[in-house]
């Protein structure tokens, strides 16, 4: 069903309608099903693993999740969002499971998926409200490793093009390399995203793209400034990126996990140049950024306890806290002139 806000807005004298697009990113903290997959390090979720990872609660876990998915959005669009990247996805069973929840039914939602080389069996994907977004090619651009090697191989970065309120729209979901790694295997993500970006931009000049992920660094790390993030929108040029986080963290000092008492903002969406309302004449003839936001409701936050305001997770120290992640969804809000 269609499900974006119409909003009324005055302009030189006349009234102009205007449709409110949400687009989310969440990484759903190891959604695994109870099912070994073959080739894939998955044993601490199976039933006799370090998880007891048992039917019970990957039921609970698919609904926590269906919760809080449907939610994004909603401050501004009762529907919710047209388009939410996710990561931390075992497999399309995962996906055909989360999906197939009574609200993600009534809403309609698909999703795009390919499976990845990534040796936890963790991957990315495209959940979309099929009324809004509508997808016409998709691809898993590989993470390469400047040294060649296919042992440690991880997480590509999916791309996803069609359309969205008429406009030619590319969103690309990643889940950079973990901290567990120096910050040079980051660095290399941001180049290669960049390339990719780049290679986009120069095929169909009127692609807006958006890059959303779990970047595993901060807006304002190395990473990110070799993918062309910039904290001020008036500084983005043609093959840049707003990255409104950056300001979120450090001038507001909001994250989206915590790490030793303190906020980290990993979670980020970027937009292109042309996503931008760069001259301030809110004309919206196109697709325009128009907000953004950390999505944060009570029950996403632990209340009590050593890790009270932190995110509440699934687990956390070997007990299951029936939560919903350990990471907080972010949320921008795209505008266009309804005609």
């Amino acid at each position: 069903m269609l499900v974006l806000m119409l909003v009324a807005v005055s302009c030189n004298a006349q009234q102009r309608k205007l449709g409110l697009y949400p687009v989310a990113f969440y990484n759903l903290e190891n959604i695994f099903d109870t099912v070994h997959d073959v080739g894939k390090n998955d044993y601490d979720f199976l039933p006799d693993g370090s998880y007891h990872w048992d039917k019970n609660k990957y039921e609970n876990k698919l609904r926590n999740m269906a919760k809080a998915l449907l939610d994004l959005g909603t401050d501004k669009v009762p529907g919710g969002a047209a388009v939410i990247g996710v990561s931390e996805v075992e497999n399309s069973r995962v996906l055909d499971d989360l999906t197939g929840q009574p609200g993600m039914v009534q809403r309609g939602m698909k999703y795009i998926h390919i499976e990845g080389p990534d040796k936890r069996g963790v991957d990315c994907a495209l959940l979309y409200n099929p009324a809004i977004f509508h997808p016409e090619k998709w691809f898993l651009q590989p993470y390469i490793y400047e040294n060649g090697d296919t042992v440690r191989k991880t997480r590509g970065y999916l791309t996803v093009q069609g359309t969205m309120a008429g406009d030619p729209l590319t969103v690309i979901v990643c889940h950079w390399p973990s901290r567990g790694a120096t910050s040079y295997f980051r660095e290399i993500a941001g180049k290669q995203v960049r390339q990719l970006t780049d290679s986009i931009h120069n095929a169909d000049p009127s692609q807006h793209i958006i890059v959303m992920g779990d970047l595993n660094d901060d807006p304002d790390d190395k990473s990110l400034k070799n993918l062309g993030g910039k904290r001020d929108m008036n500084k983005v040029k043609d093959g840049d990126f707003f990255n409104p986080w950056w300001e979120m963290l450090r001038g507001q000092g909001q994250g989206t996990l915590t790490f030793q008492g303190g906020w980290n903002l990993f979670d980020q969406i970027l937009m292109s140049h042309n996503l931008l309302d760069l001259n301030g004449k809110k004309e919206y003839k196109h697709l325009t950024l128009h907000s953004w936001h950390i999505f944060k409701r009570d029950y996403l936050i632990q209340q009590e306890g050593k890790y009270k305001g932190s995110p509440k997770r699934t687990t956390a120290g070997g007990v299951w806290l029936n939560g919903y992640s350990d990471h907080l969804p972010t949320v921008v809000y795209l505008v266009k002139e309804v005609r």
